[in-house]
């Protein structure tokens, strides 16, 4: 009898605890609106717990009175009570705006956010950053927000003084992908031959997209050739549109550079010597504009955006010039470059985003824009007693001075400083159809045209074979031309499973044309003259080039979540060039779940850049000197006999092996901390080699011989050169609170690498000598191939905000950079110099050791339309170290700018000041 009372009332029991469970379904999202896949849903009554699908649902078997915790890294957790209820929505707010977006880069499965990732991605809110500081481009602004972001402002390098080049982990700029909303965007037409980043490389110019048309950027810090094709070595920035309407947003703003210790302008004694402008230089007025209109009836936008920039030119030097041997910061007189200093720059630019949803589930999309900028640089200075060939002059070989461009220093040299002037234009526009099929499938069909146009002008100058009577001259310039065609396909098969498979056709198009005659041609008949405009001959005729190629592209990308814990997600891509054929790539990515606020995550991938047709196709004549030799140089194309003489093979692309691993973590509400390390092998990157002389016997005879025909004494090639290793880790530390009316903000981004050069590759006719094996990669090129991974990059940035004031500091620490100079006899190979006391000669090496940059910002809402922002970069004024060798000072400015420092990521303006007014109507 106590048995069956026993069973019947177990059974009673089981009966009414099951009547008493039921089934809560409900939906995720953001404050947006995007579903959120990946959200842990778990009762506190059963201690049962799903995952969210990729459309935010879930399903969760709850008691009658339960209370459910929903939580994500990356928003703030919610405790909510069901109280009956079989159906939820619930809206999470992210903890911390840059950790909570929903990402589009780096996976193609919808509502997943940077931290849910298998692979690293920094979200950059542009308006946030933007703001409260002197930096008025988007590429030096993301230069202080992300860890692995690199970027160099150049000076004294010709064409690499107008463009801003950036990389992602110490590779080139070329080795990183550019997308906007998620489409290829075009390089530039420029190739770098100078400067200390980028050589031999082209890149995407990221100033020429208004920054007031972007709401973000996404970085994704990881190879992903097999998703996206050619150039995503290093990774990935997307830049995200904005779609906001019926809301008018800009700002207004000012800054410039004041910088006592070394200004031009502070040096009363010196402004015979050195160009100069004001006290306050570098002067810089900005403005900018969006606004955004709702068209049709279902959610549909057009949203536009204009952008205005003016910077003038800035002008530094040492100006302590006496006793310069024993002075910390004195220097002696620069005659190389006595405009030292940035480049001016105007610029313009237009940008749309539109979408329209029309009937039966298609949307209509298109966005694009216009780029205008004007640049203007001081090249080398021309000294009449160094070089009188240089300057105009009658027949009597007497000097005809044209007050208006020359000058006279206080020691009697006459002197002038060519302009390098630049016209670059930037189009690009694109448009697609997007929906989804009656049997779930998402489409996208788009097609993307971009091109940029590179022209180059002589300013205040001459071609003194001609005279005095031209001081302007048209030198000619490039431009590329890309159109792609992309089709997509994507479908959630199901809850755990998102498959994506696509094409794409891509065109591309590269020219050289011509200068004026008179910026190339030498009119003197004794040919004593020196040849062309002073400061950057022109392209020549024989330079002129007009290039095409195709690719057929190919991917698959699926993405699997093998238990609500565990995804994993795999790709491969093929493509083949009509110029170099066929390549293919493969990625695996994965992500565990190790507790509801601890994601483990890694990759392992390999990847390839094709040649550029700049690189394949590039091609000048121009006149060098170097420790006072004057030669001709002659960059040939990849394709020309004397390239072939020299034993260059055909440029093939550059492939590379890597890894990724590390783990996202939210240790406590508002504190998330990222840490991912990389391992990076590139096999076979393209470089420019060095200069080899014609007049060398150990020289091929039939390079010789090619290089006597084109009446040139030096050549150098494009080639695939080198390969290198690059390791590192990237650390993100954020937190966020908010309490009554105070807000708190502390960010710490870090990134710490190192790059090794693992092989050379020298073909057999330019390895006769250990000369010439020295000059196809000098020891100086490979010391700037190593510096573009600087070893350490550290920011923190504190802020503290109460009502409608805020007040913020930014300390960012740049490591130590080693370069090398030319050496005395101008060579670059295993270079040294004397010393000052004459006892020898020493490494002519320059250690620009670590510095500590402090910006100081501050920001008052004025009233619900109008907020004011105010503060200094570079607070304290602080400088790289002079790029001299130890003990030898007199042989300063063997730098690559001709000043007393290399272009370094610091930069060497000093303190800058800014204003700026931001409003929203």
């Amino acid at each position: 009898m106590r048995k069956a009372l026993c069973t019947f009332f177990s059974l009673f029991l089981f009966i009414i605890a099951s009547l008493a469970q039921q089934v809560l379904t409900g939906k995720v999202t953001d404050n947006t609106g995007k579903p959120i896949a990946d959200v842990s849903v778990q009762s506190t009554k059963t201690g049962k717990g799903v995952y969210t699908a990729a459309d935010g649902s879930f399903r969760l078997q709850v008691i009658a009175d339960d209370e459910i915790v929903v939580s994500m890294i990356g928003f703030v957790p919610q405790t909510i009570q069901t109280k009956g209820k079989t159906d939820i929505s619930i809206s999470l707010v992210p903890g911390n705006i840059d950790l909570g977006q929903v990402i589009l880069v780096g996976t193609r499965s919808t509502g997943r956010v940077k931290t849910e990732t298998p692979v690293p991605v920094d979200v950059v809110n542009v308006g946030q950053v933007s703001m409260p500081t002197a930096r008025m481009d988007l590429t030096s602004i993301l230069n202080f927000s992300a860890p692995s972001f690199n970027y160099n402002k150049q000076s004294g390098s010709d064409g690499a003084d107008h463009i801003d080049l950036a990389t992602l982990r110490g590779l080139g700029p070329d080795q990183t992908l550019v997308l906007v909303n998620g489409k290829r965007r075009h390089q530039t037409a420029f190739v770098a031959v100078f400067g200390t980043r980028g050589r031999g490389n082209s890149g995407t110019d990221l100033n020429a997209i208004p920054a007031s048309s972007i709401d973000r950027v996404e970085i994704l810090r990881d190879g992903a050739s097999a998703q996206y094709g050619s150039d995503a070595i290093a990774g990935v920035i997307n830049l995200v549109l904005k779609k906001s309407v019926n809301q008018l947003t800009g700002s207004v703003g000012y800054a410039g550079y004041h910088d006592p210790k070394f200004n031009t302008a502070f040096g009363d004694d010196l402004k015979t010597q050195y160009e100069h402008a004001g006290k306050i230089d570098g002067n810089s007025f900005s403005a900018n504009l969006n606004y955004g209109l709702p068209i049709g009836k279902n959610g549909g936008f057009i949203n536009l955006s204009v952008d205005a920039l003016s910077t003038g030119k800035t002008f530094r030097q040492s100006l302590d010039t006496s006793d310069y041997v024993n002075n910390p910061d004195g220097m002696y007189i620069d005659i190389y470059r006595r405009g030292n200093g940035d480049a001016s720059l105007d610029m313009i630019g237009g940008m749309l985003n539109m979408e329209l949803p029309m009937k039966g589930g298609v949307s209509l999309y298109s966005f694009g824009g216009y780029n205008h900028k004007s640049s203007d640089a001081f090249a080398f200075t021309r000294n009449f007693s160094a070089r009188p060939d240089r300057f105009p002059t009658d027949g009597g070989g007497n000097l005809i001075f044209v007050s208006s461009i020359m000058k006279v220093s206080n020691d009697g040299e006459t002197f002038f400083s060519p302009h390098i002037q630049t016209k670059i234009n930037d189009l690009s526009y694109t448009a697609g159809l997007k929906g989804k099929t009656e049997t779930g499938w998402n489409w996208d069909l788009s097609n993307t045209i971009g091109r940029n146009d590179f022209h180059f002008y002589g300013d205040k100058t001459f071609n003194a074979s001609l005279g005095s009577t031209q001081t302007h001259f048209d030198d000619g310039g490039f431009n590329f031309l890309q159109n792609t065609v992309n089709l997509n396909f994507s479908k959630q098969i199901s809850e755990s499973f998102n498959f994506a498979i696509g094409a794409e056709n891509r065109s591309e198009r590269y020219k050289i044309y011509a200068g004026e005659e008179a910026s190339y041609t030498n009119y003197d008949p004794s040919g004593d003259k020196a040849t062309g405009s002073q400061g950057f001959p022109g392209y020549q005729p024989n330079d002129e080039v007009n290039a095409k190629r195709s690719v057929i592209g190919l991917y698959a990308d699926a993405e699997y979540d093998v238990t609500k814990k565990w995804l994993v997600n795999g790709a491969v891509r093929i493509e083949n060039y009509s110029d170099f054929g066929f390549t293919s790539n493969y990625k695996f990515a994965t992500r565990l779940k190790a507790s509801p606020t601890f994601n483990i995550r890694g990759s392992v991938s390999t990847g390839f850049r094709a040649p550029s047709l700049q690189q394949i196709n590039f091609s000048s004549t121009f006149t060098t000197v170097q420790a006072g030799n004057i030669a001709e140089v002659k960059i040939a194309p990849n394709y020309s006999p004397i390239t072939k003489a020299a034993g260059i093979p055909e440029l093939k692309e550059e492939k590379s092996v890597n890894g990724s691993l590390g783990f996202a973590w939210q240790a406590a509400q508002g504190l998330n901390i990222t840490i991912d390390g990389y391992w990076v092998k590139v096999k076979d990157r393209v470089v420019i080699t060095g200069q080899f002389d014609g007049s060398d016997p150990d020289l091929d005879p039939l390079l010789r011989a090619q290089m006597a025909a084109l009446n040139v004494s030096l050549a150098q090639f494009f080639t695939n050169a080198v390969s290198t290793i690059n390791k590192g880790i990237d650390v993100v530390i954020d937190y966020s609170k908010k309490s009554g009316n105070n807000r708190y903000k502390v960010l710490f981004t870090g990134n710490f690498q190192k790059m090794d050069i693992d092989k050379i590759n020298i073909p057999s006719k330019l390895s006769g000598s250990e000369f010439l094996r020295q000059t196809f990669l000098s020891d100086r090129e490979q010391k700037f191939i190593l510096a573009s991974a600087p070893n350490t990059k550290c920011a923190l940035n504190l802020e503290y905000g109460i009502g409608k004031f805020t007040a913020g500091t930014r300390l960012t620490y740049f490591g130590e950079v080693s370069l090398l100079g030319y050496g005395e006899d101008g060579l670059g190979i295993s270079p040294q110099v004397p010393k000052d006391d004459g006892t020898g000669y020493v490494k002519d090496e320059y250690n620009y050791g670590g510095k500590l940059v402090t910006d100081l910002y501050f920001s008052f809402k004025l009233n619900k339309n109008f907020t004011l922002f105010a503060g200094s970069d570079n607070l304290l004024n602080v400088h790289p170290d002079f790029g001299v060798a130890p003990g030898a000072k007199g042989w300063a400015y063997n730098t690559e700018t001709g000043g007393p420092w290399d272009a370094v990521q610091m930069g060497a303006n000093g303190r800058r000041l800014f204003a700026r007014i931001g409003f929203s109507f």
